[in-house]
């Protein structure tokens, strides 16, 4: 077991692509269910690559959960430890963002503020050129597992404890792009690659 003060759970993905959006689906229902102790961070990283330097800087562990092309069956699960998670530019790119938070490690390891534990969780993509569209439904089907290997890590490792939420909350995503308004709400195919979605482009009114 292992001491740990500082740990954040972070999702990298981006929803507007299908099997993308994986890694913000899995820590929206990881918030939305499960109360963490306060030194547990749960973020949506989305796509912000080097802006994301402040907050891994020095973590105790770092969990990333993302769309993983493993280059297996689509739905393909699998958790990577350590030094099987690339770091560095021009590594072998198994995170569909991995070009981007390679960046971000790297950075942080020559700044000697690299997290000291790092776990890699996702699943292997079946659609990502369907703009506007949500997961597919055997991406869909492994977020709870996902859920579970990230509360598997915590507790296996660190000897930390989740607490199911009596009521589910909202927050970590936005209501409107919550997974079952986004997917209940999807545009045509052909309305949203010609003019984008206006779930999206609308936030900001």
């Amino acid at each position: 077991m292992k001491a740990a003060d500082r740990i954040l759970v972070l999702g990298i993905g981006n929803m507007l692509w299908a099997d993308e959006g994986f890694g913000i689906r899995v820590v929206e229902a990881l918030d939305r269910d499960f109360a963490l102790p306060d030194h547990v961070g749960v973020m949506d990283g989305g796509t912000q690559g080097l802006y994301l330097l402040p907050h891994i800087e020095n973590l105790d562990a770092l969990i990333i959960v993302d769309a993983i092309d493993y280059g297996l069956e689509p739905g393909a699960f699998r958790t990577l430890r350590g030094g099987d998670v690339p770091a560095f530019l021009g590594a072998h790119k198994m995170s569909l963002h991995q070009t981007g938070f390679q960046d971000v490690l790297a950075t942080a390891q020559l700044l000697g503020r690299c997290p000291r534990d790092l776990v890699l969780i996702g699943v292997q993509p079946a659609v990502l050129d369907d703009y506007g569209g949500g997961l597919t439904d055997i991406v869909a089907a492994r977020v709870q597992p996902a859920v579970d290997a990230v509360l598997r890590v915590l507790g296996d490792d660190y000897g930390i404890a989740a607490v199911r939420r009596g009521a589910a909350r909202p927050g970590l995503v936005d209501a409107r792009l919550s997974r079952e308004a986004y997917e209940a709400g999807r545009p045509s195919a052909e309305a949203a690659c010609r003019i984008g979605d206006p779930r999206v482009l609308g936030l900001g009114a």
